[in-house]
């Protein structure tokens, strides 16, 4: 039932980001001057490494959904051991990359602001800060998902499907959230 109740949910988490990709390619077709203008202002460069760097964590978010399947929540043998791993470790993974990724978005809205692309300077940065800001809200509900789950693992005395359920759940969330990403890199900096 929760993995249920997650789809729909994020059935309705999709509508949501569509409106917003809505908004884009109307901004896109309605003013075509000020989207040249603006987008150069963009760093395509680093809007890519920062996507990679969340499509890797949505691999390290598989990974420990796969250890979660066999009852794995946590490690066995070294920490190098990356074959030890359990769940937890990879969902920590996960965490560190997903929170360097919330830090990218800070880092790039403090260049476009100080090349005067804000909230409030004209629709091109109003829609951009809505867009991205608003998947940066759901990267970090995604962050404290991750955090609760990993905090489960540690008061388990034998992982079960039960603590599995939540760990493949979030993991549904996470991949939704790369993939809209996707969506909205290709969007925002791809299309001149």
């Amino acid at each position: 039932m929760a993995a249920v109740g997650t789809i729909v949910w994020l059935s309705s988490e999709l509508m949501f980001f569509a409106g917003l990709f809505a908004i884009f390619f109307t901004l896109r077709a309605v003013r075509p001057d000020l989207w040249a203008m603006e987008t150069p202002k963009l760093n395509v460069p680093f809007a890519t490494v920062n996507t990679l760097i969340l499509v890797i964590s949505s691999v390290w978010c598989q990974i420990g959904v796969h250890r979660a399947e066999q009852g794995r929540g946590s490690r066995i043998g070294g920490i190098f051991d990356l074959r030890g791993w359990g769940m937890r470790e990879w969902y920590v993974l996960t965490y560190i990359f997903g929170g360097i990724f919330v830090a990218g978005q800070v880092f790039e809205y403090a260049e476009l602001t100080m090349h005067g692309v804000t909230l409030y300077s004209n629709a091109y940065g109003s829609a951009f800060y809505m867009t991205t800001g608003f998947h940066a809200i759901h990267v970090a509900g995604g962050l404290v998902a991750f955090l609760l789950i990993i905090g489960r693992s540690f008061t388990a005395r034998t992982y079960t499907h039960r603590q599995a359920t939540g760990a493949i759940v979030t993991s549904y969330y996470w991949h939704f959230v790369d993939v809209v990403w996707i969506a909205l890199w290709a969007t925002i900096y791809l299309l001149r």
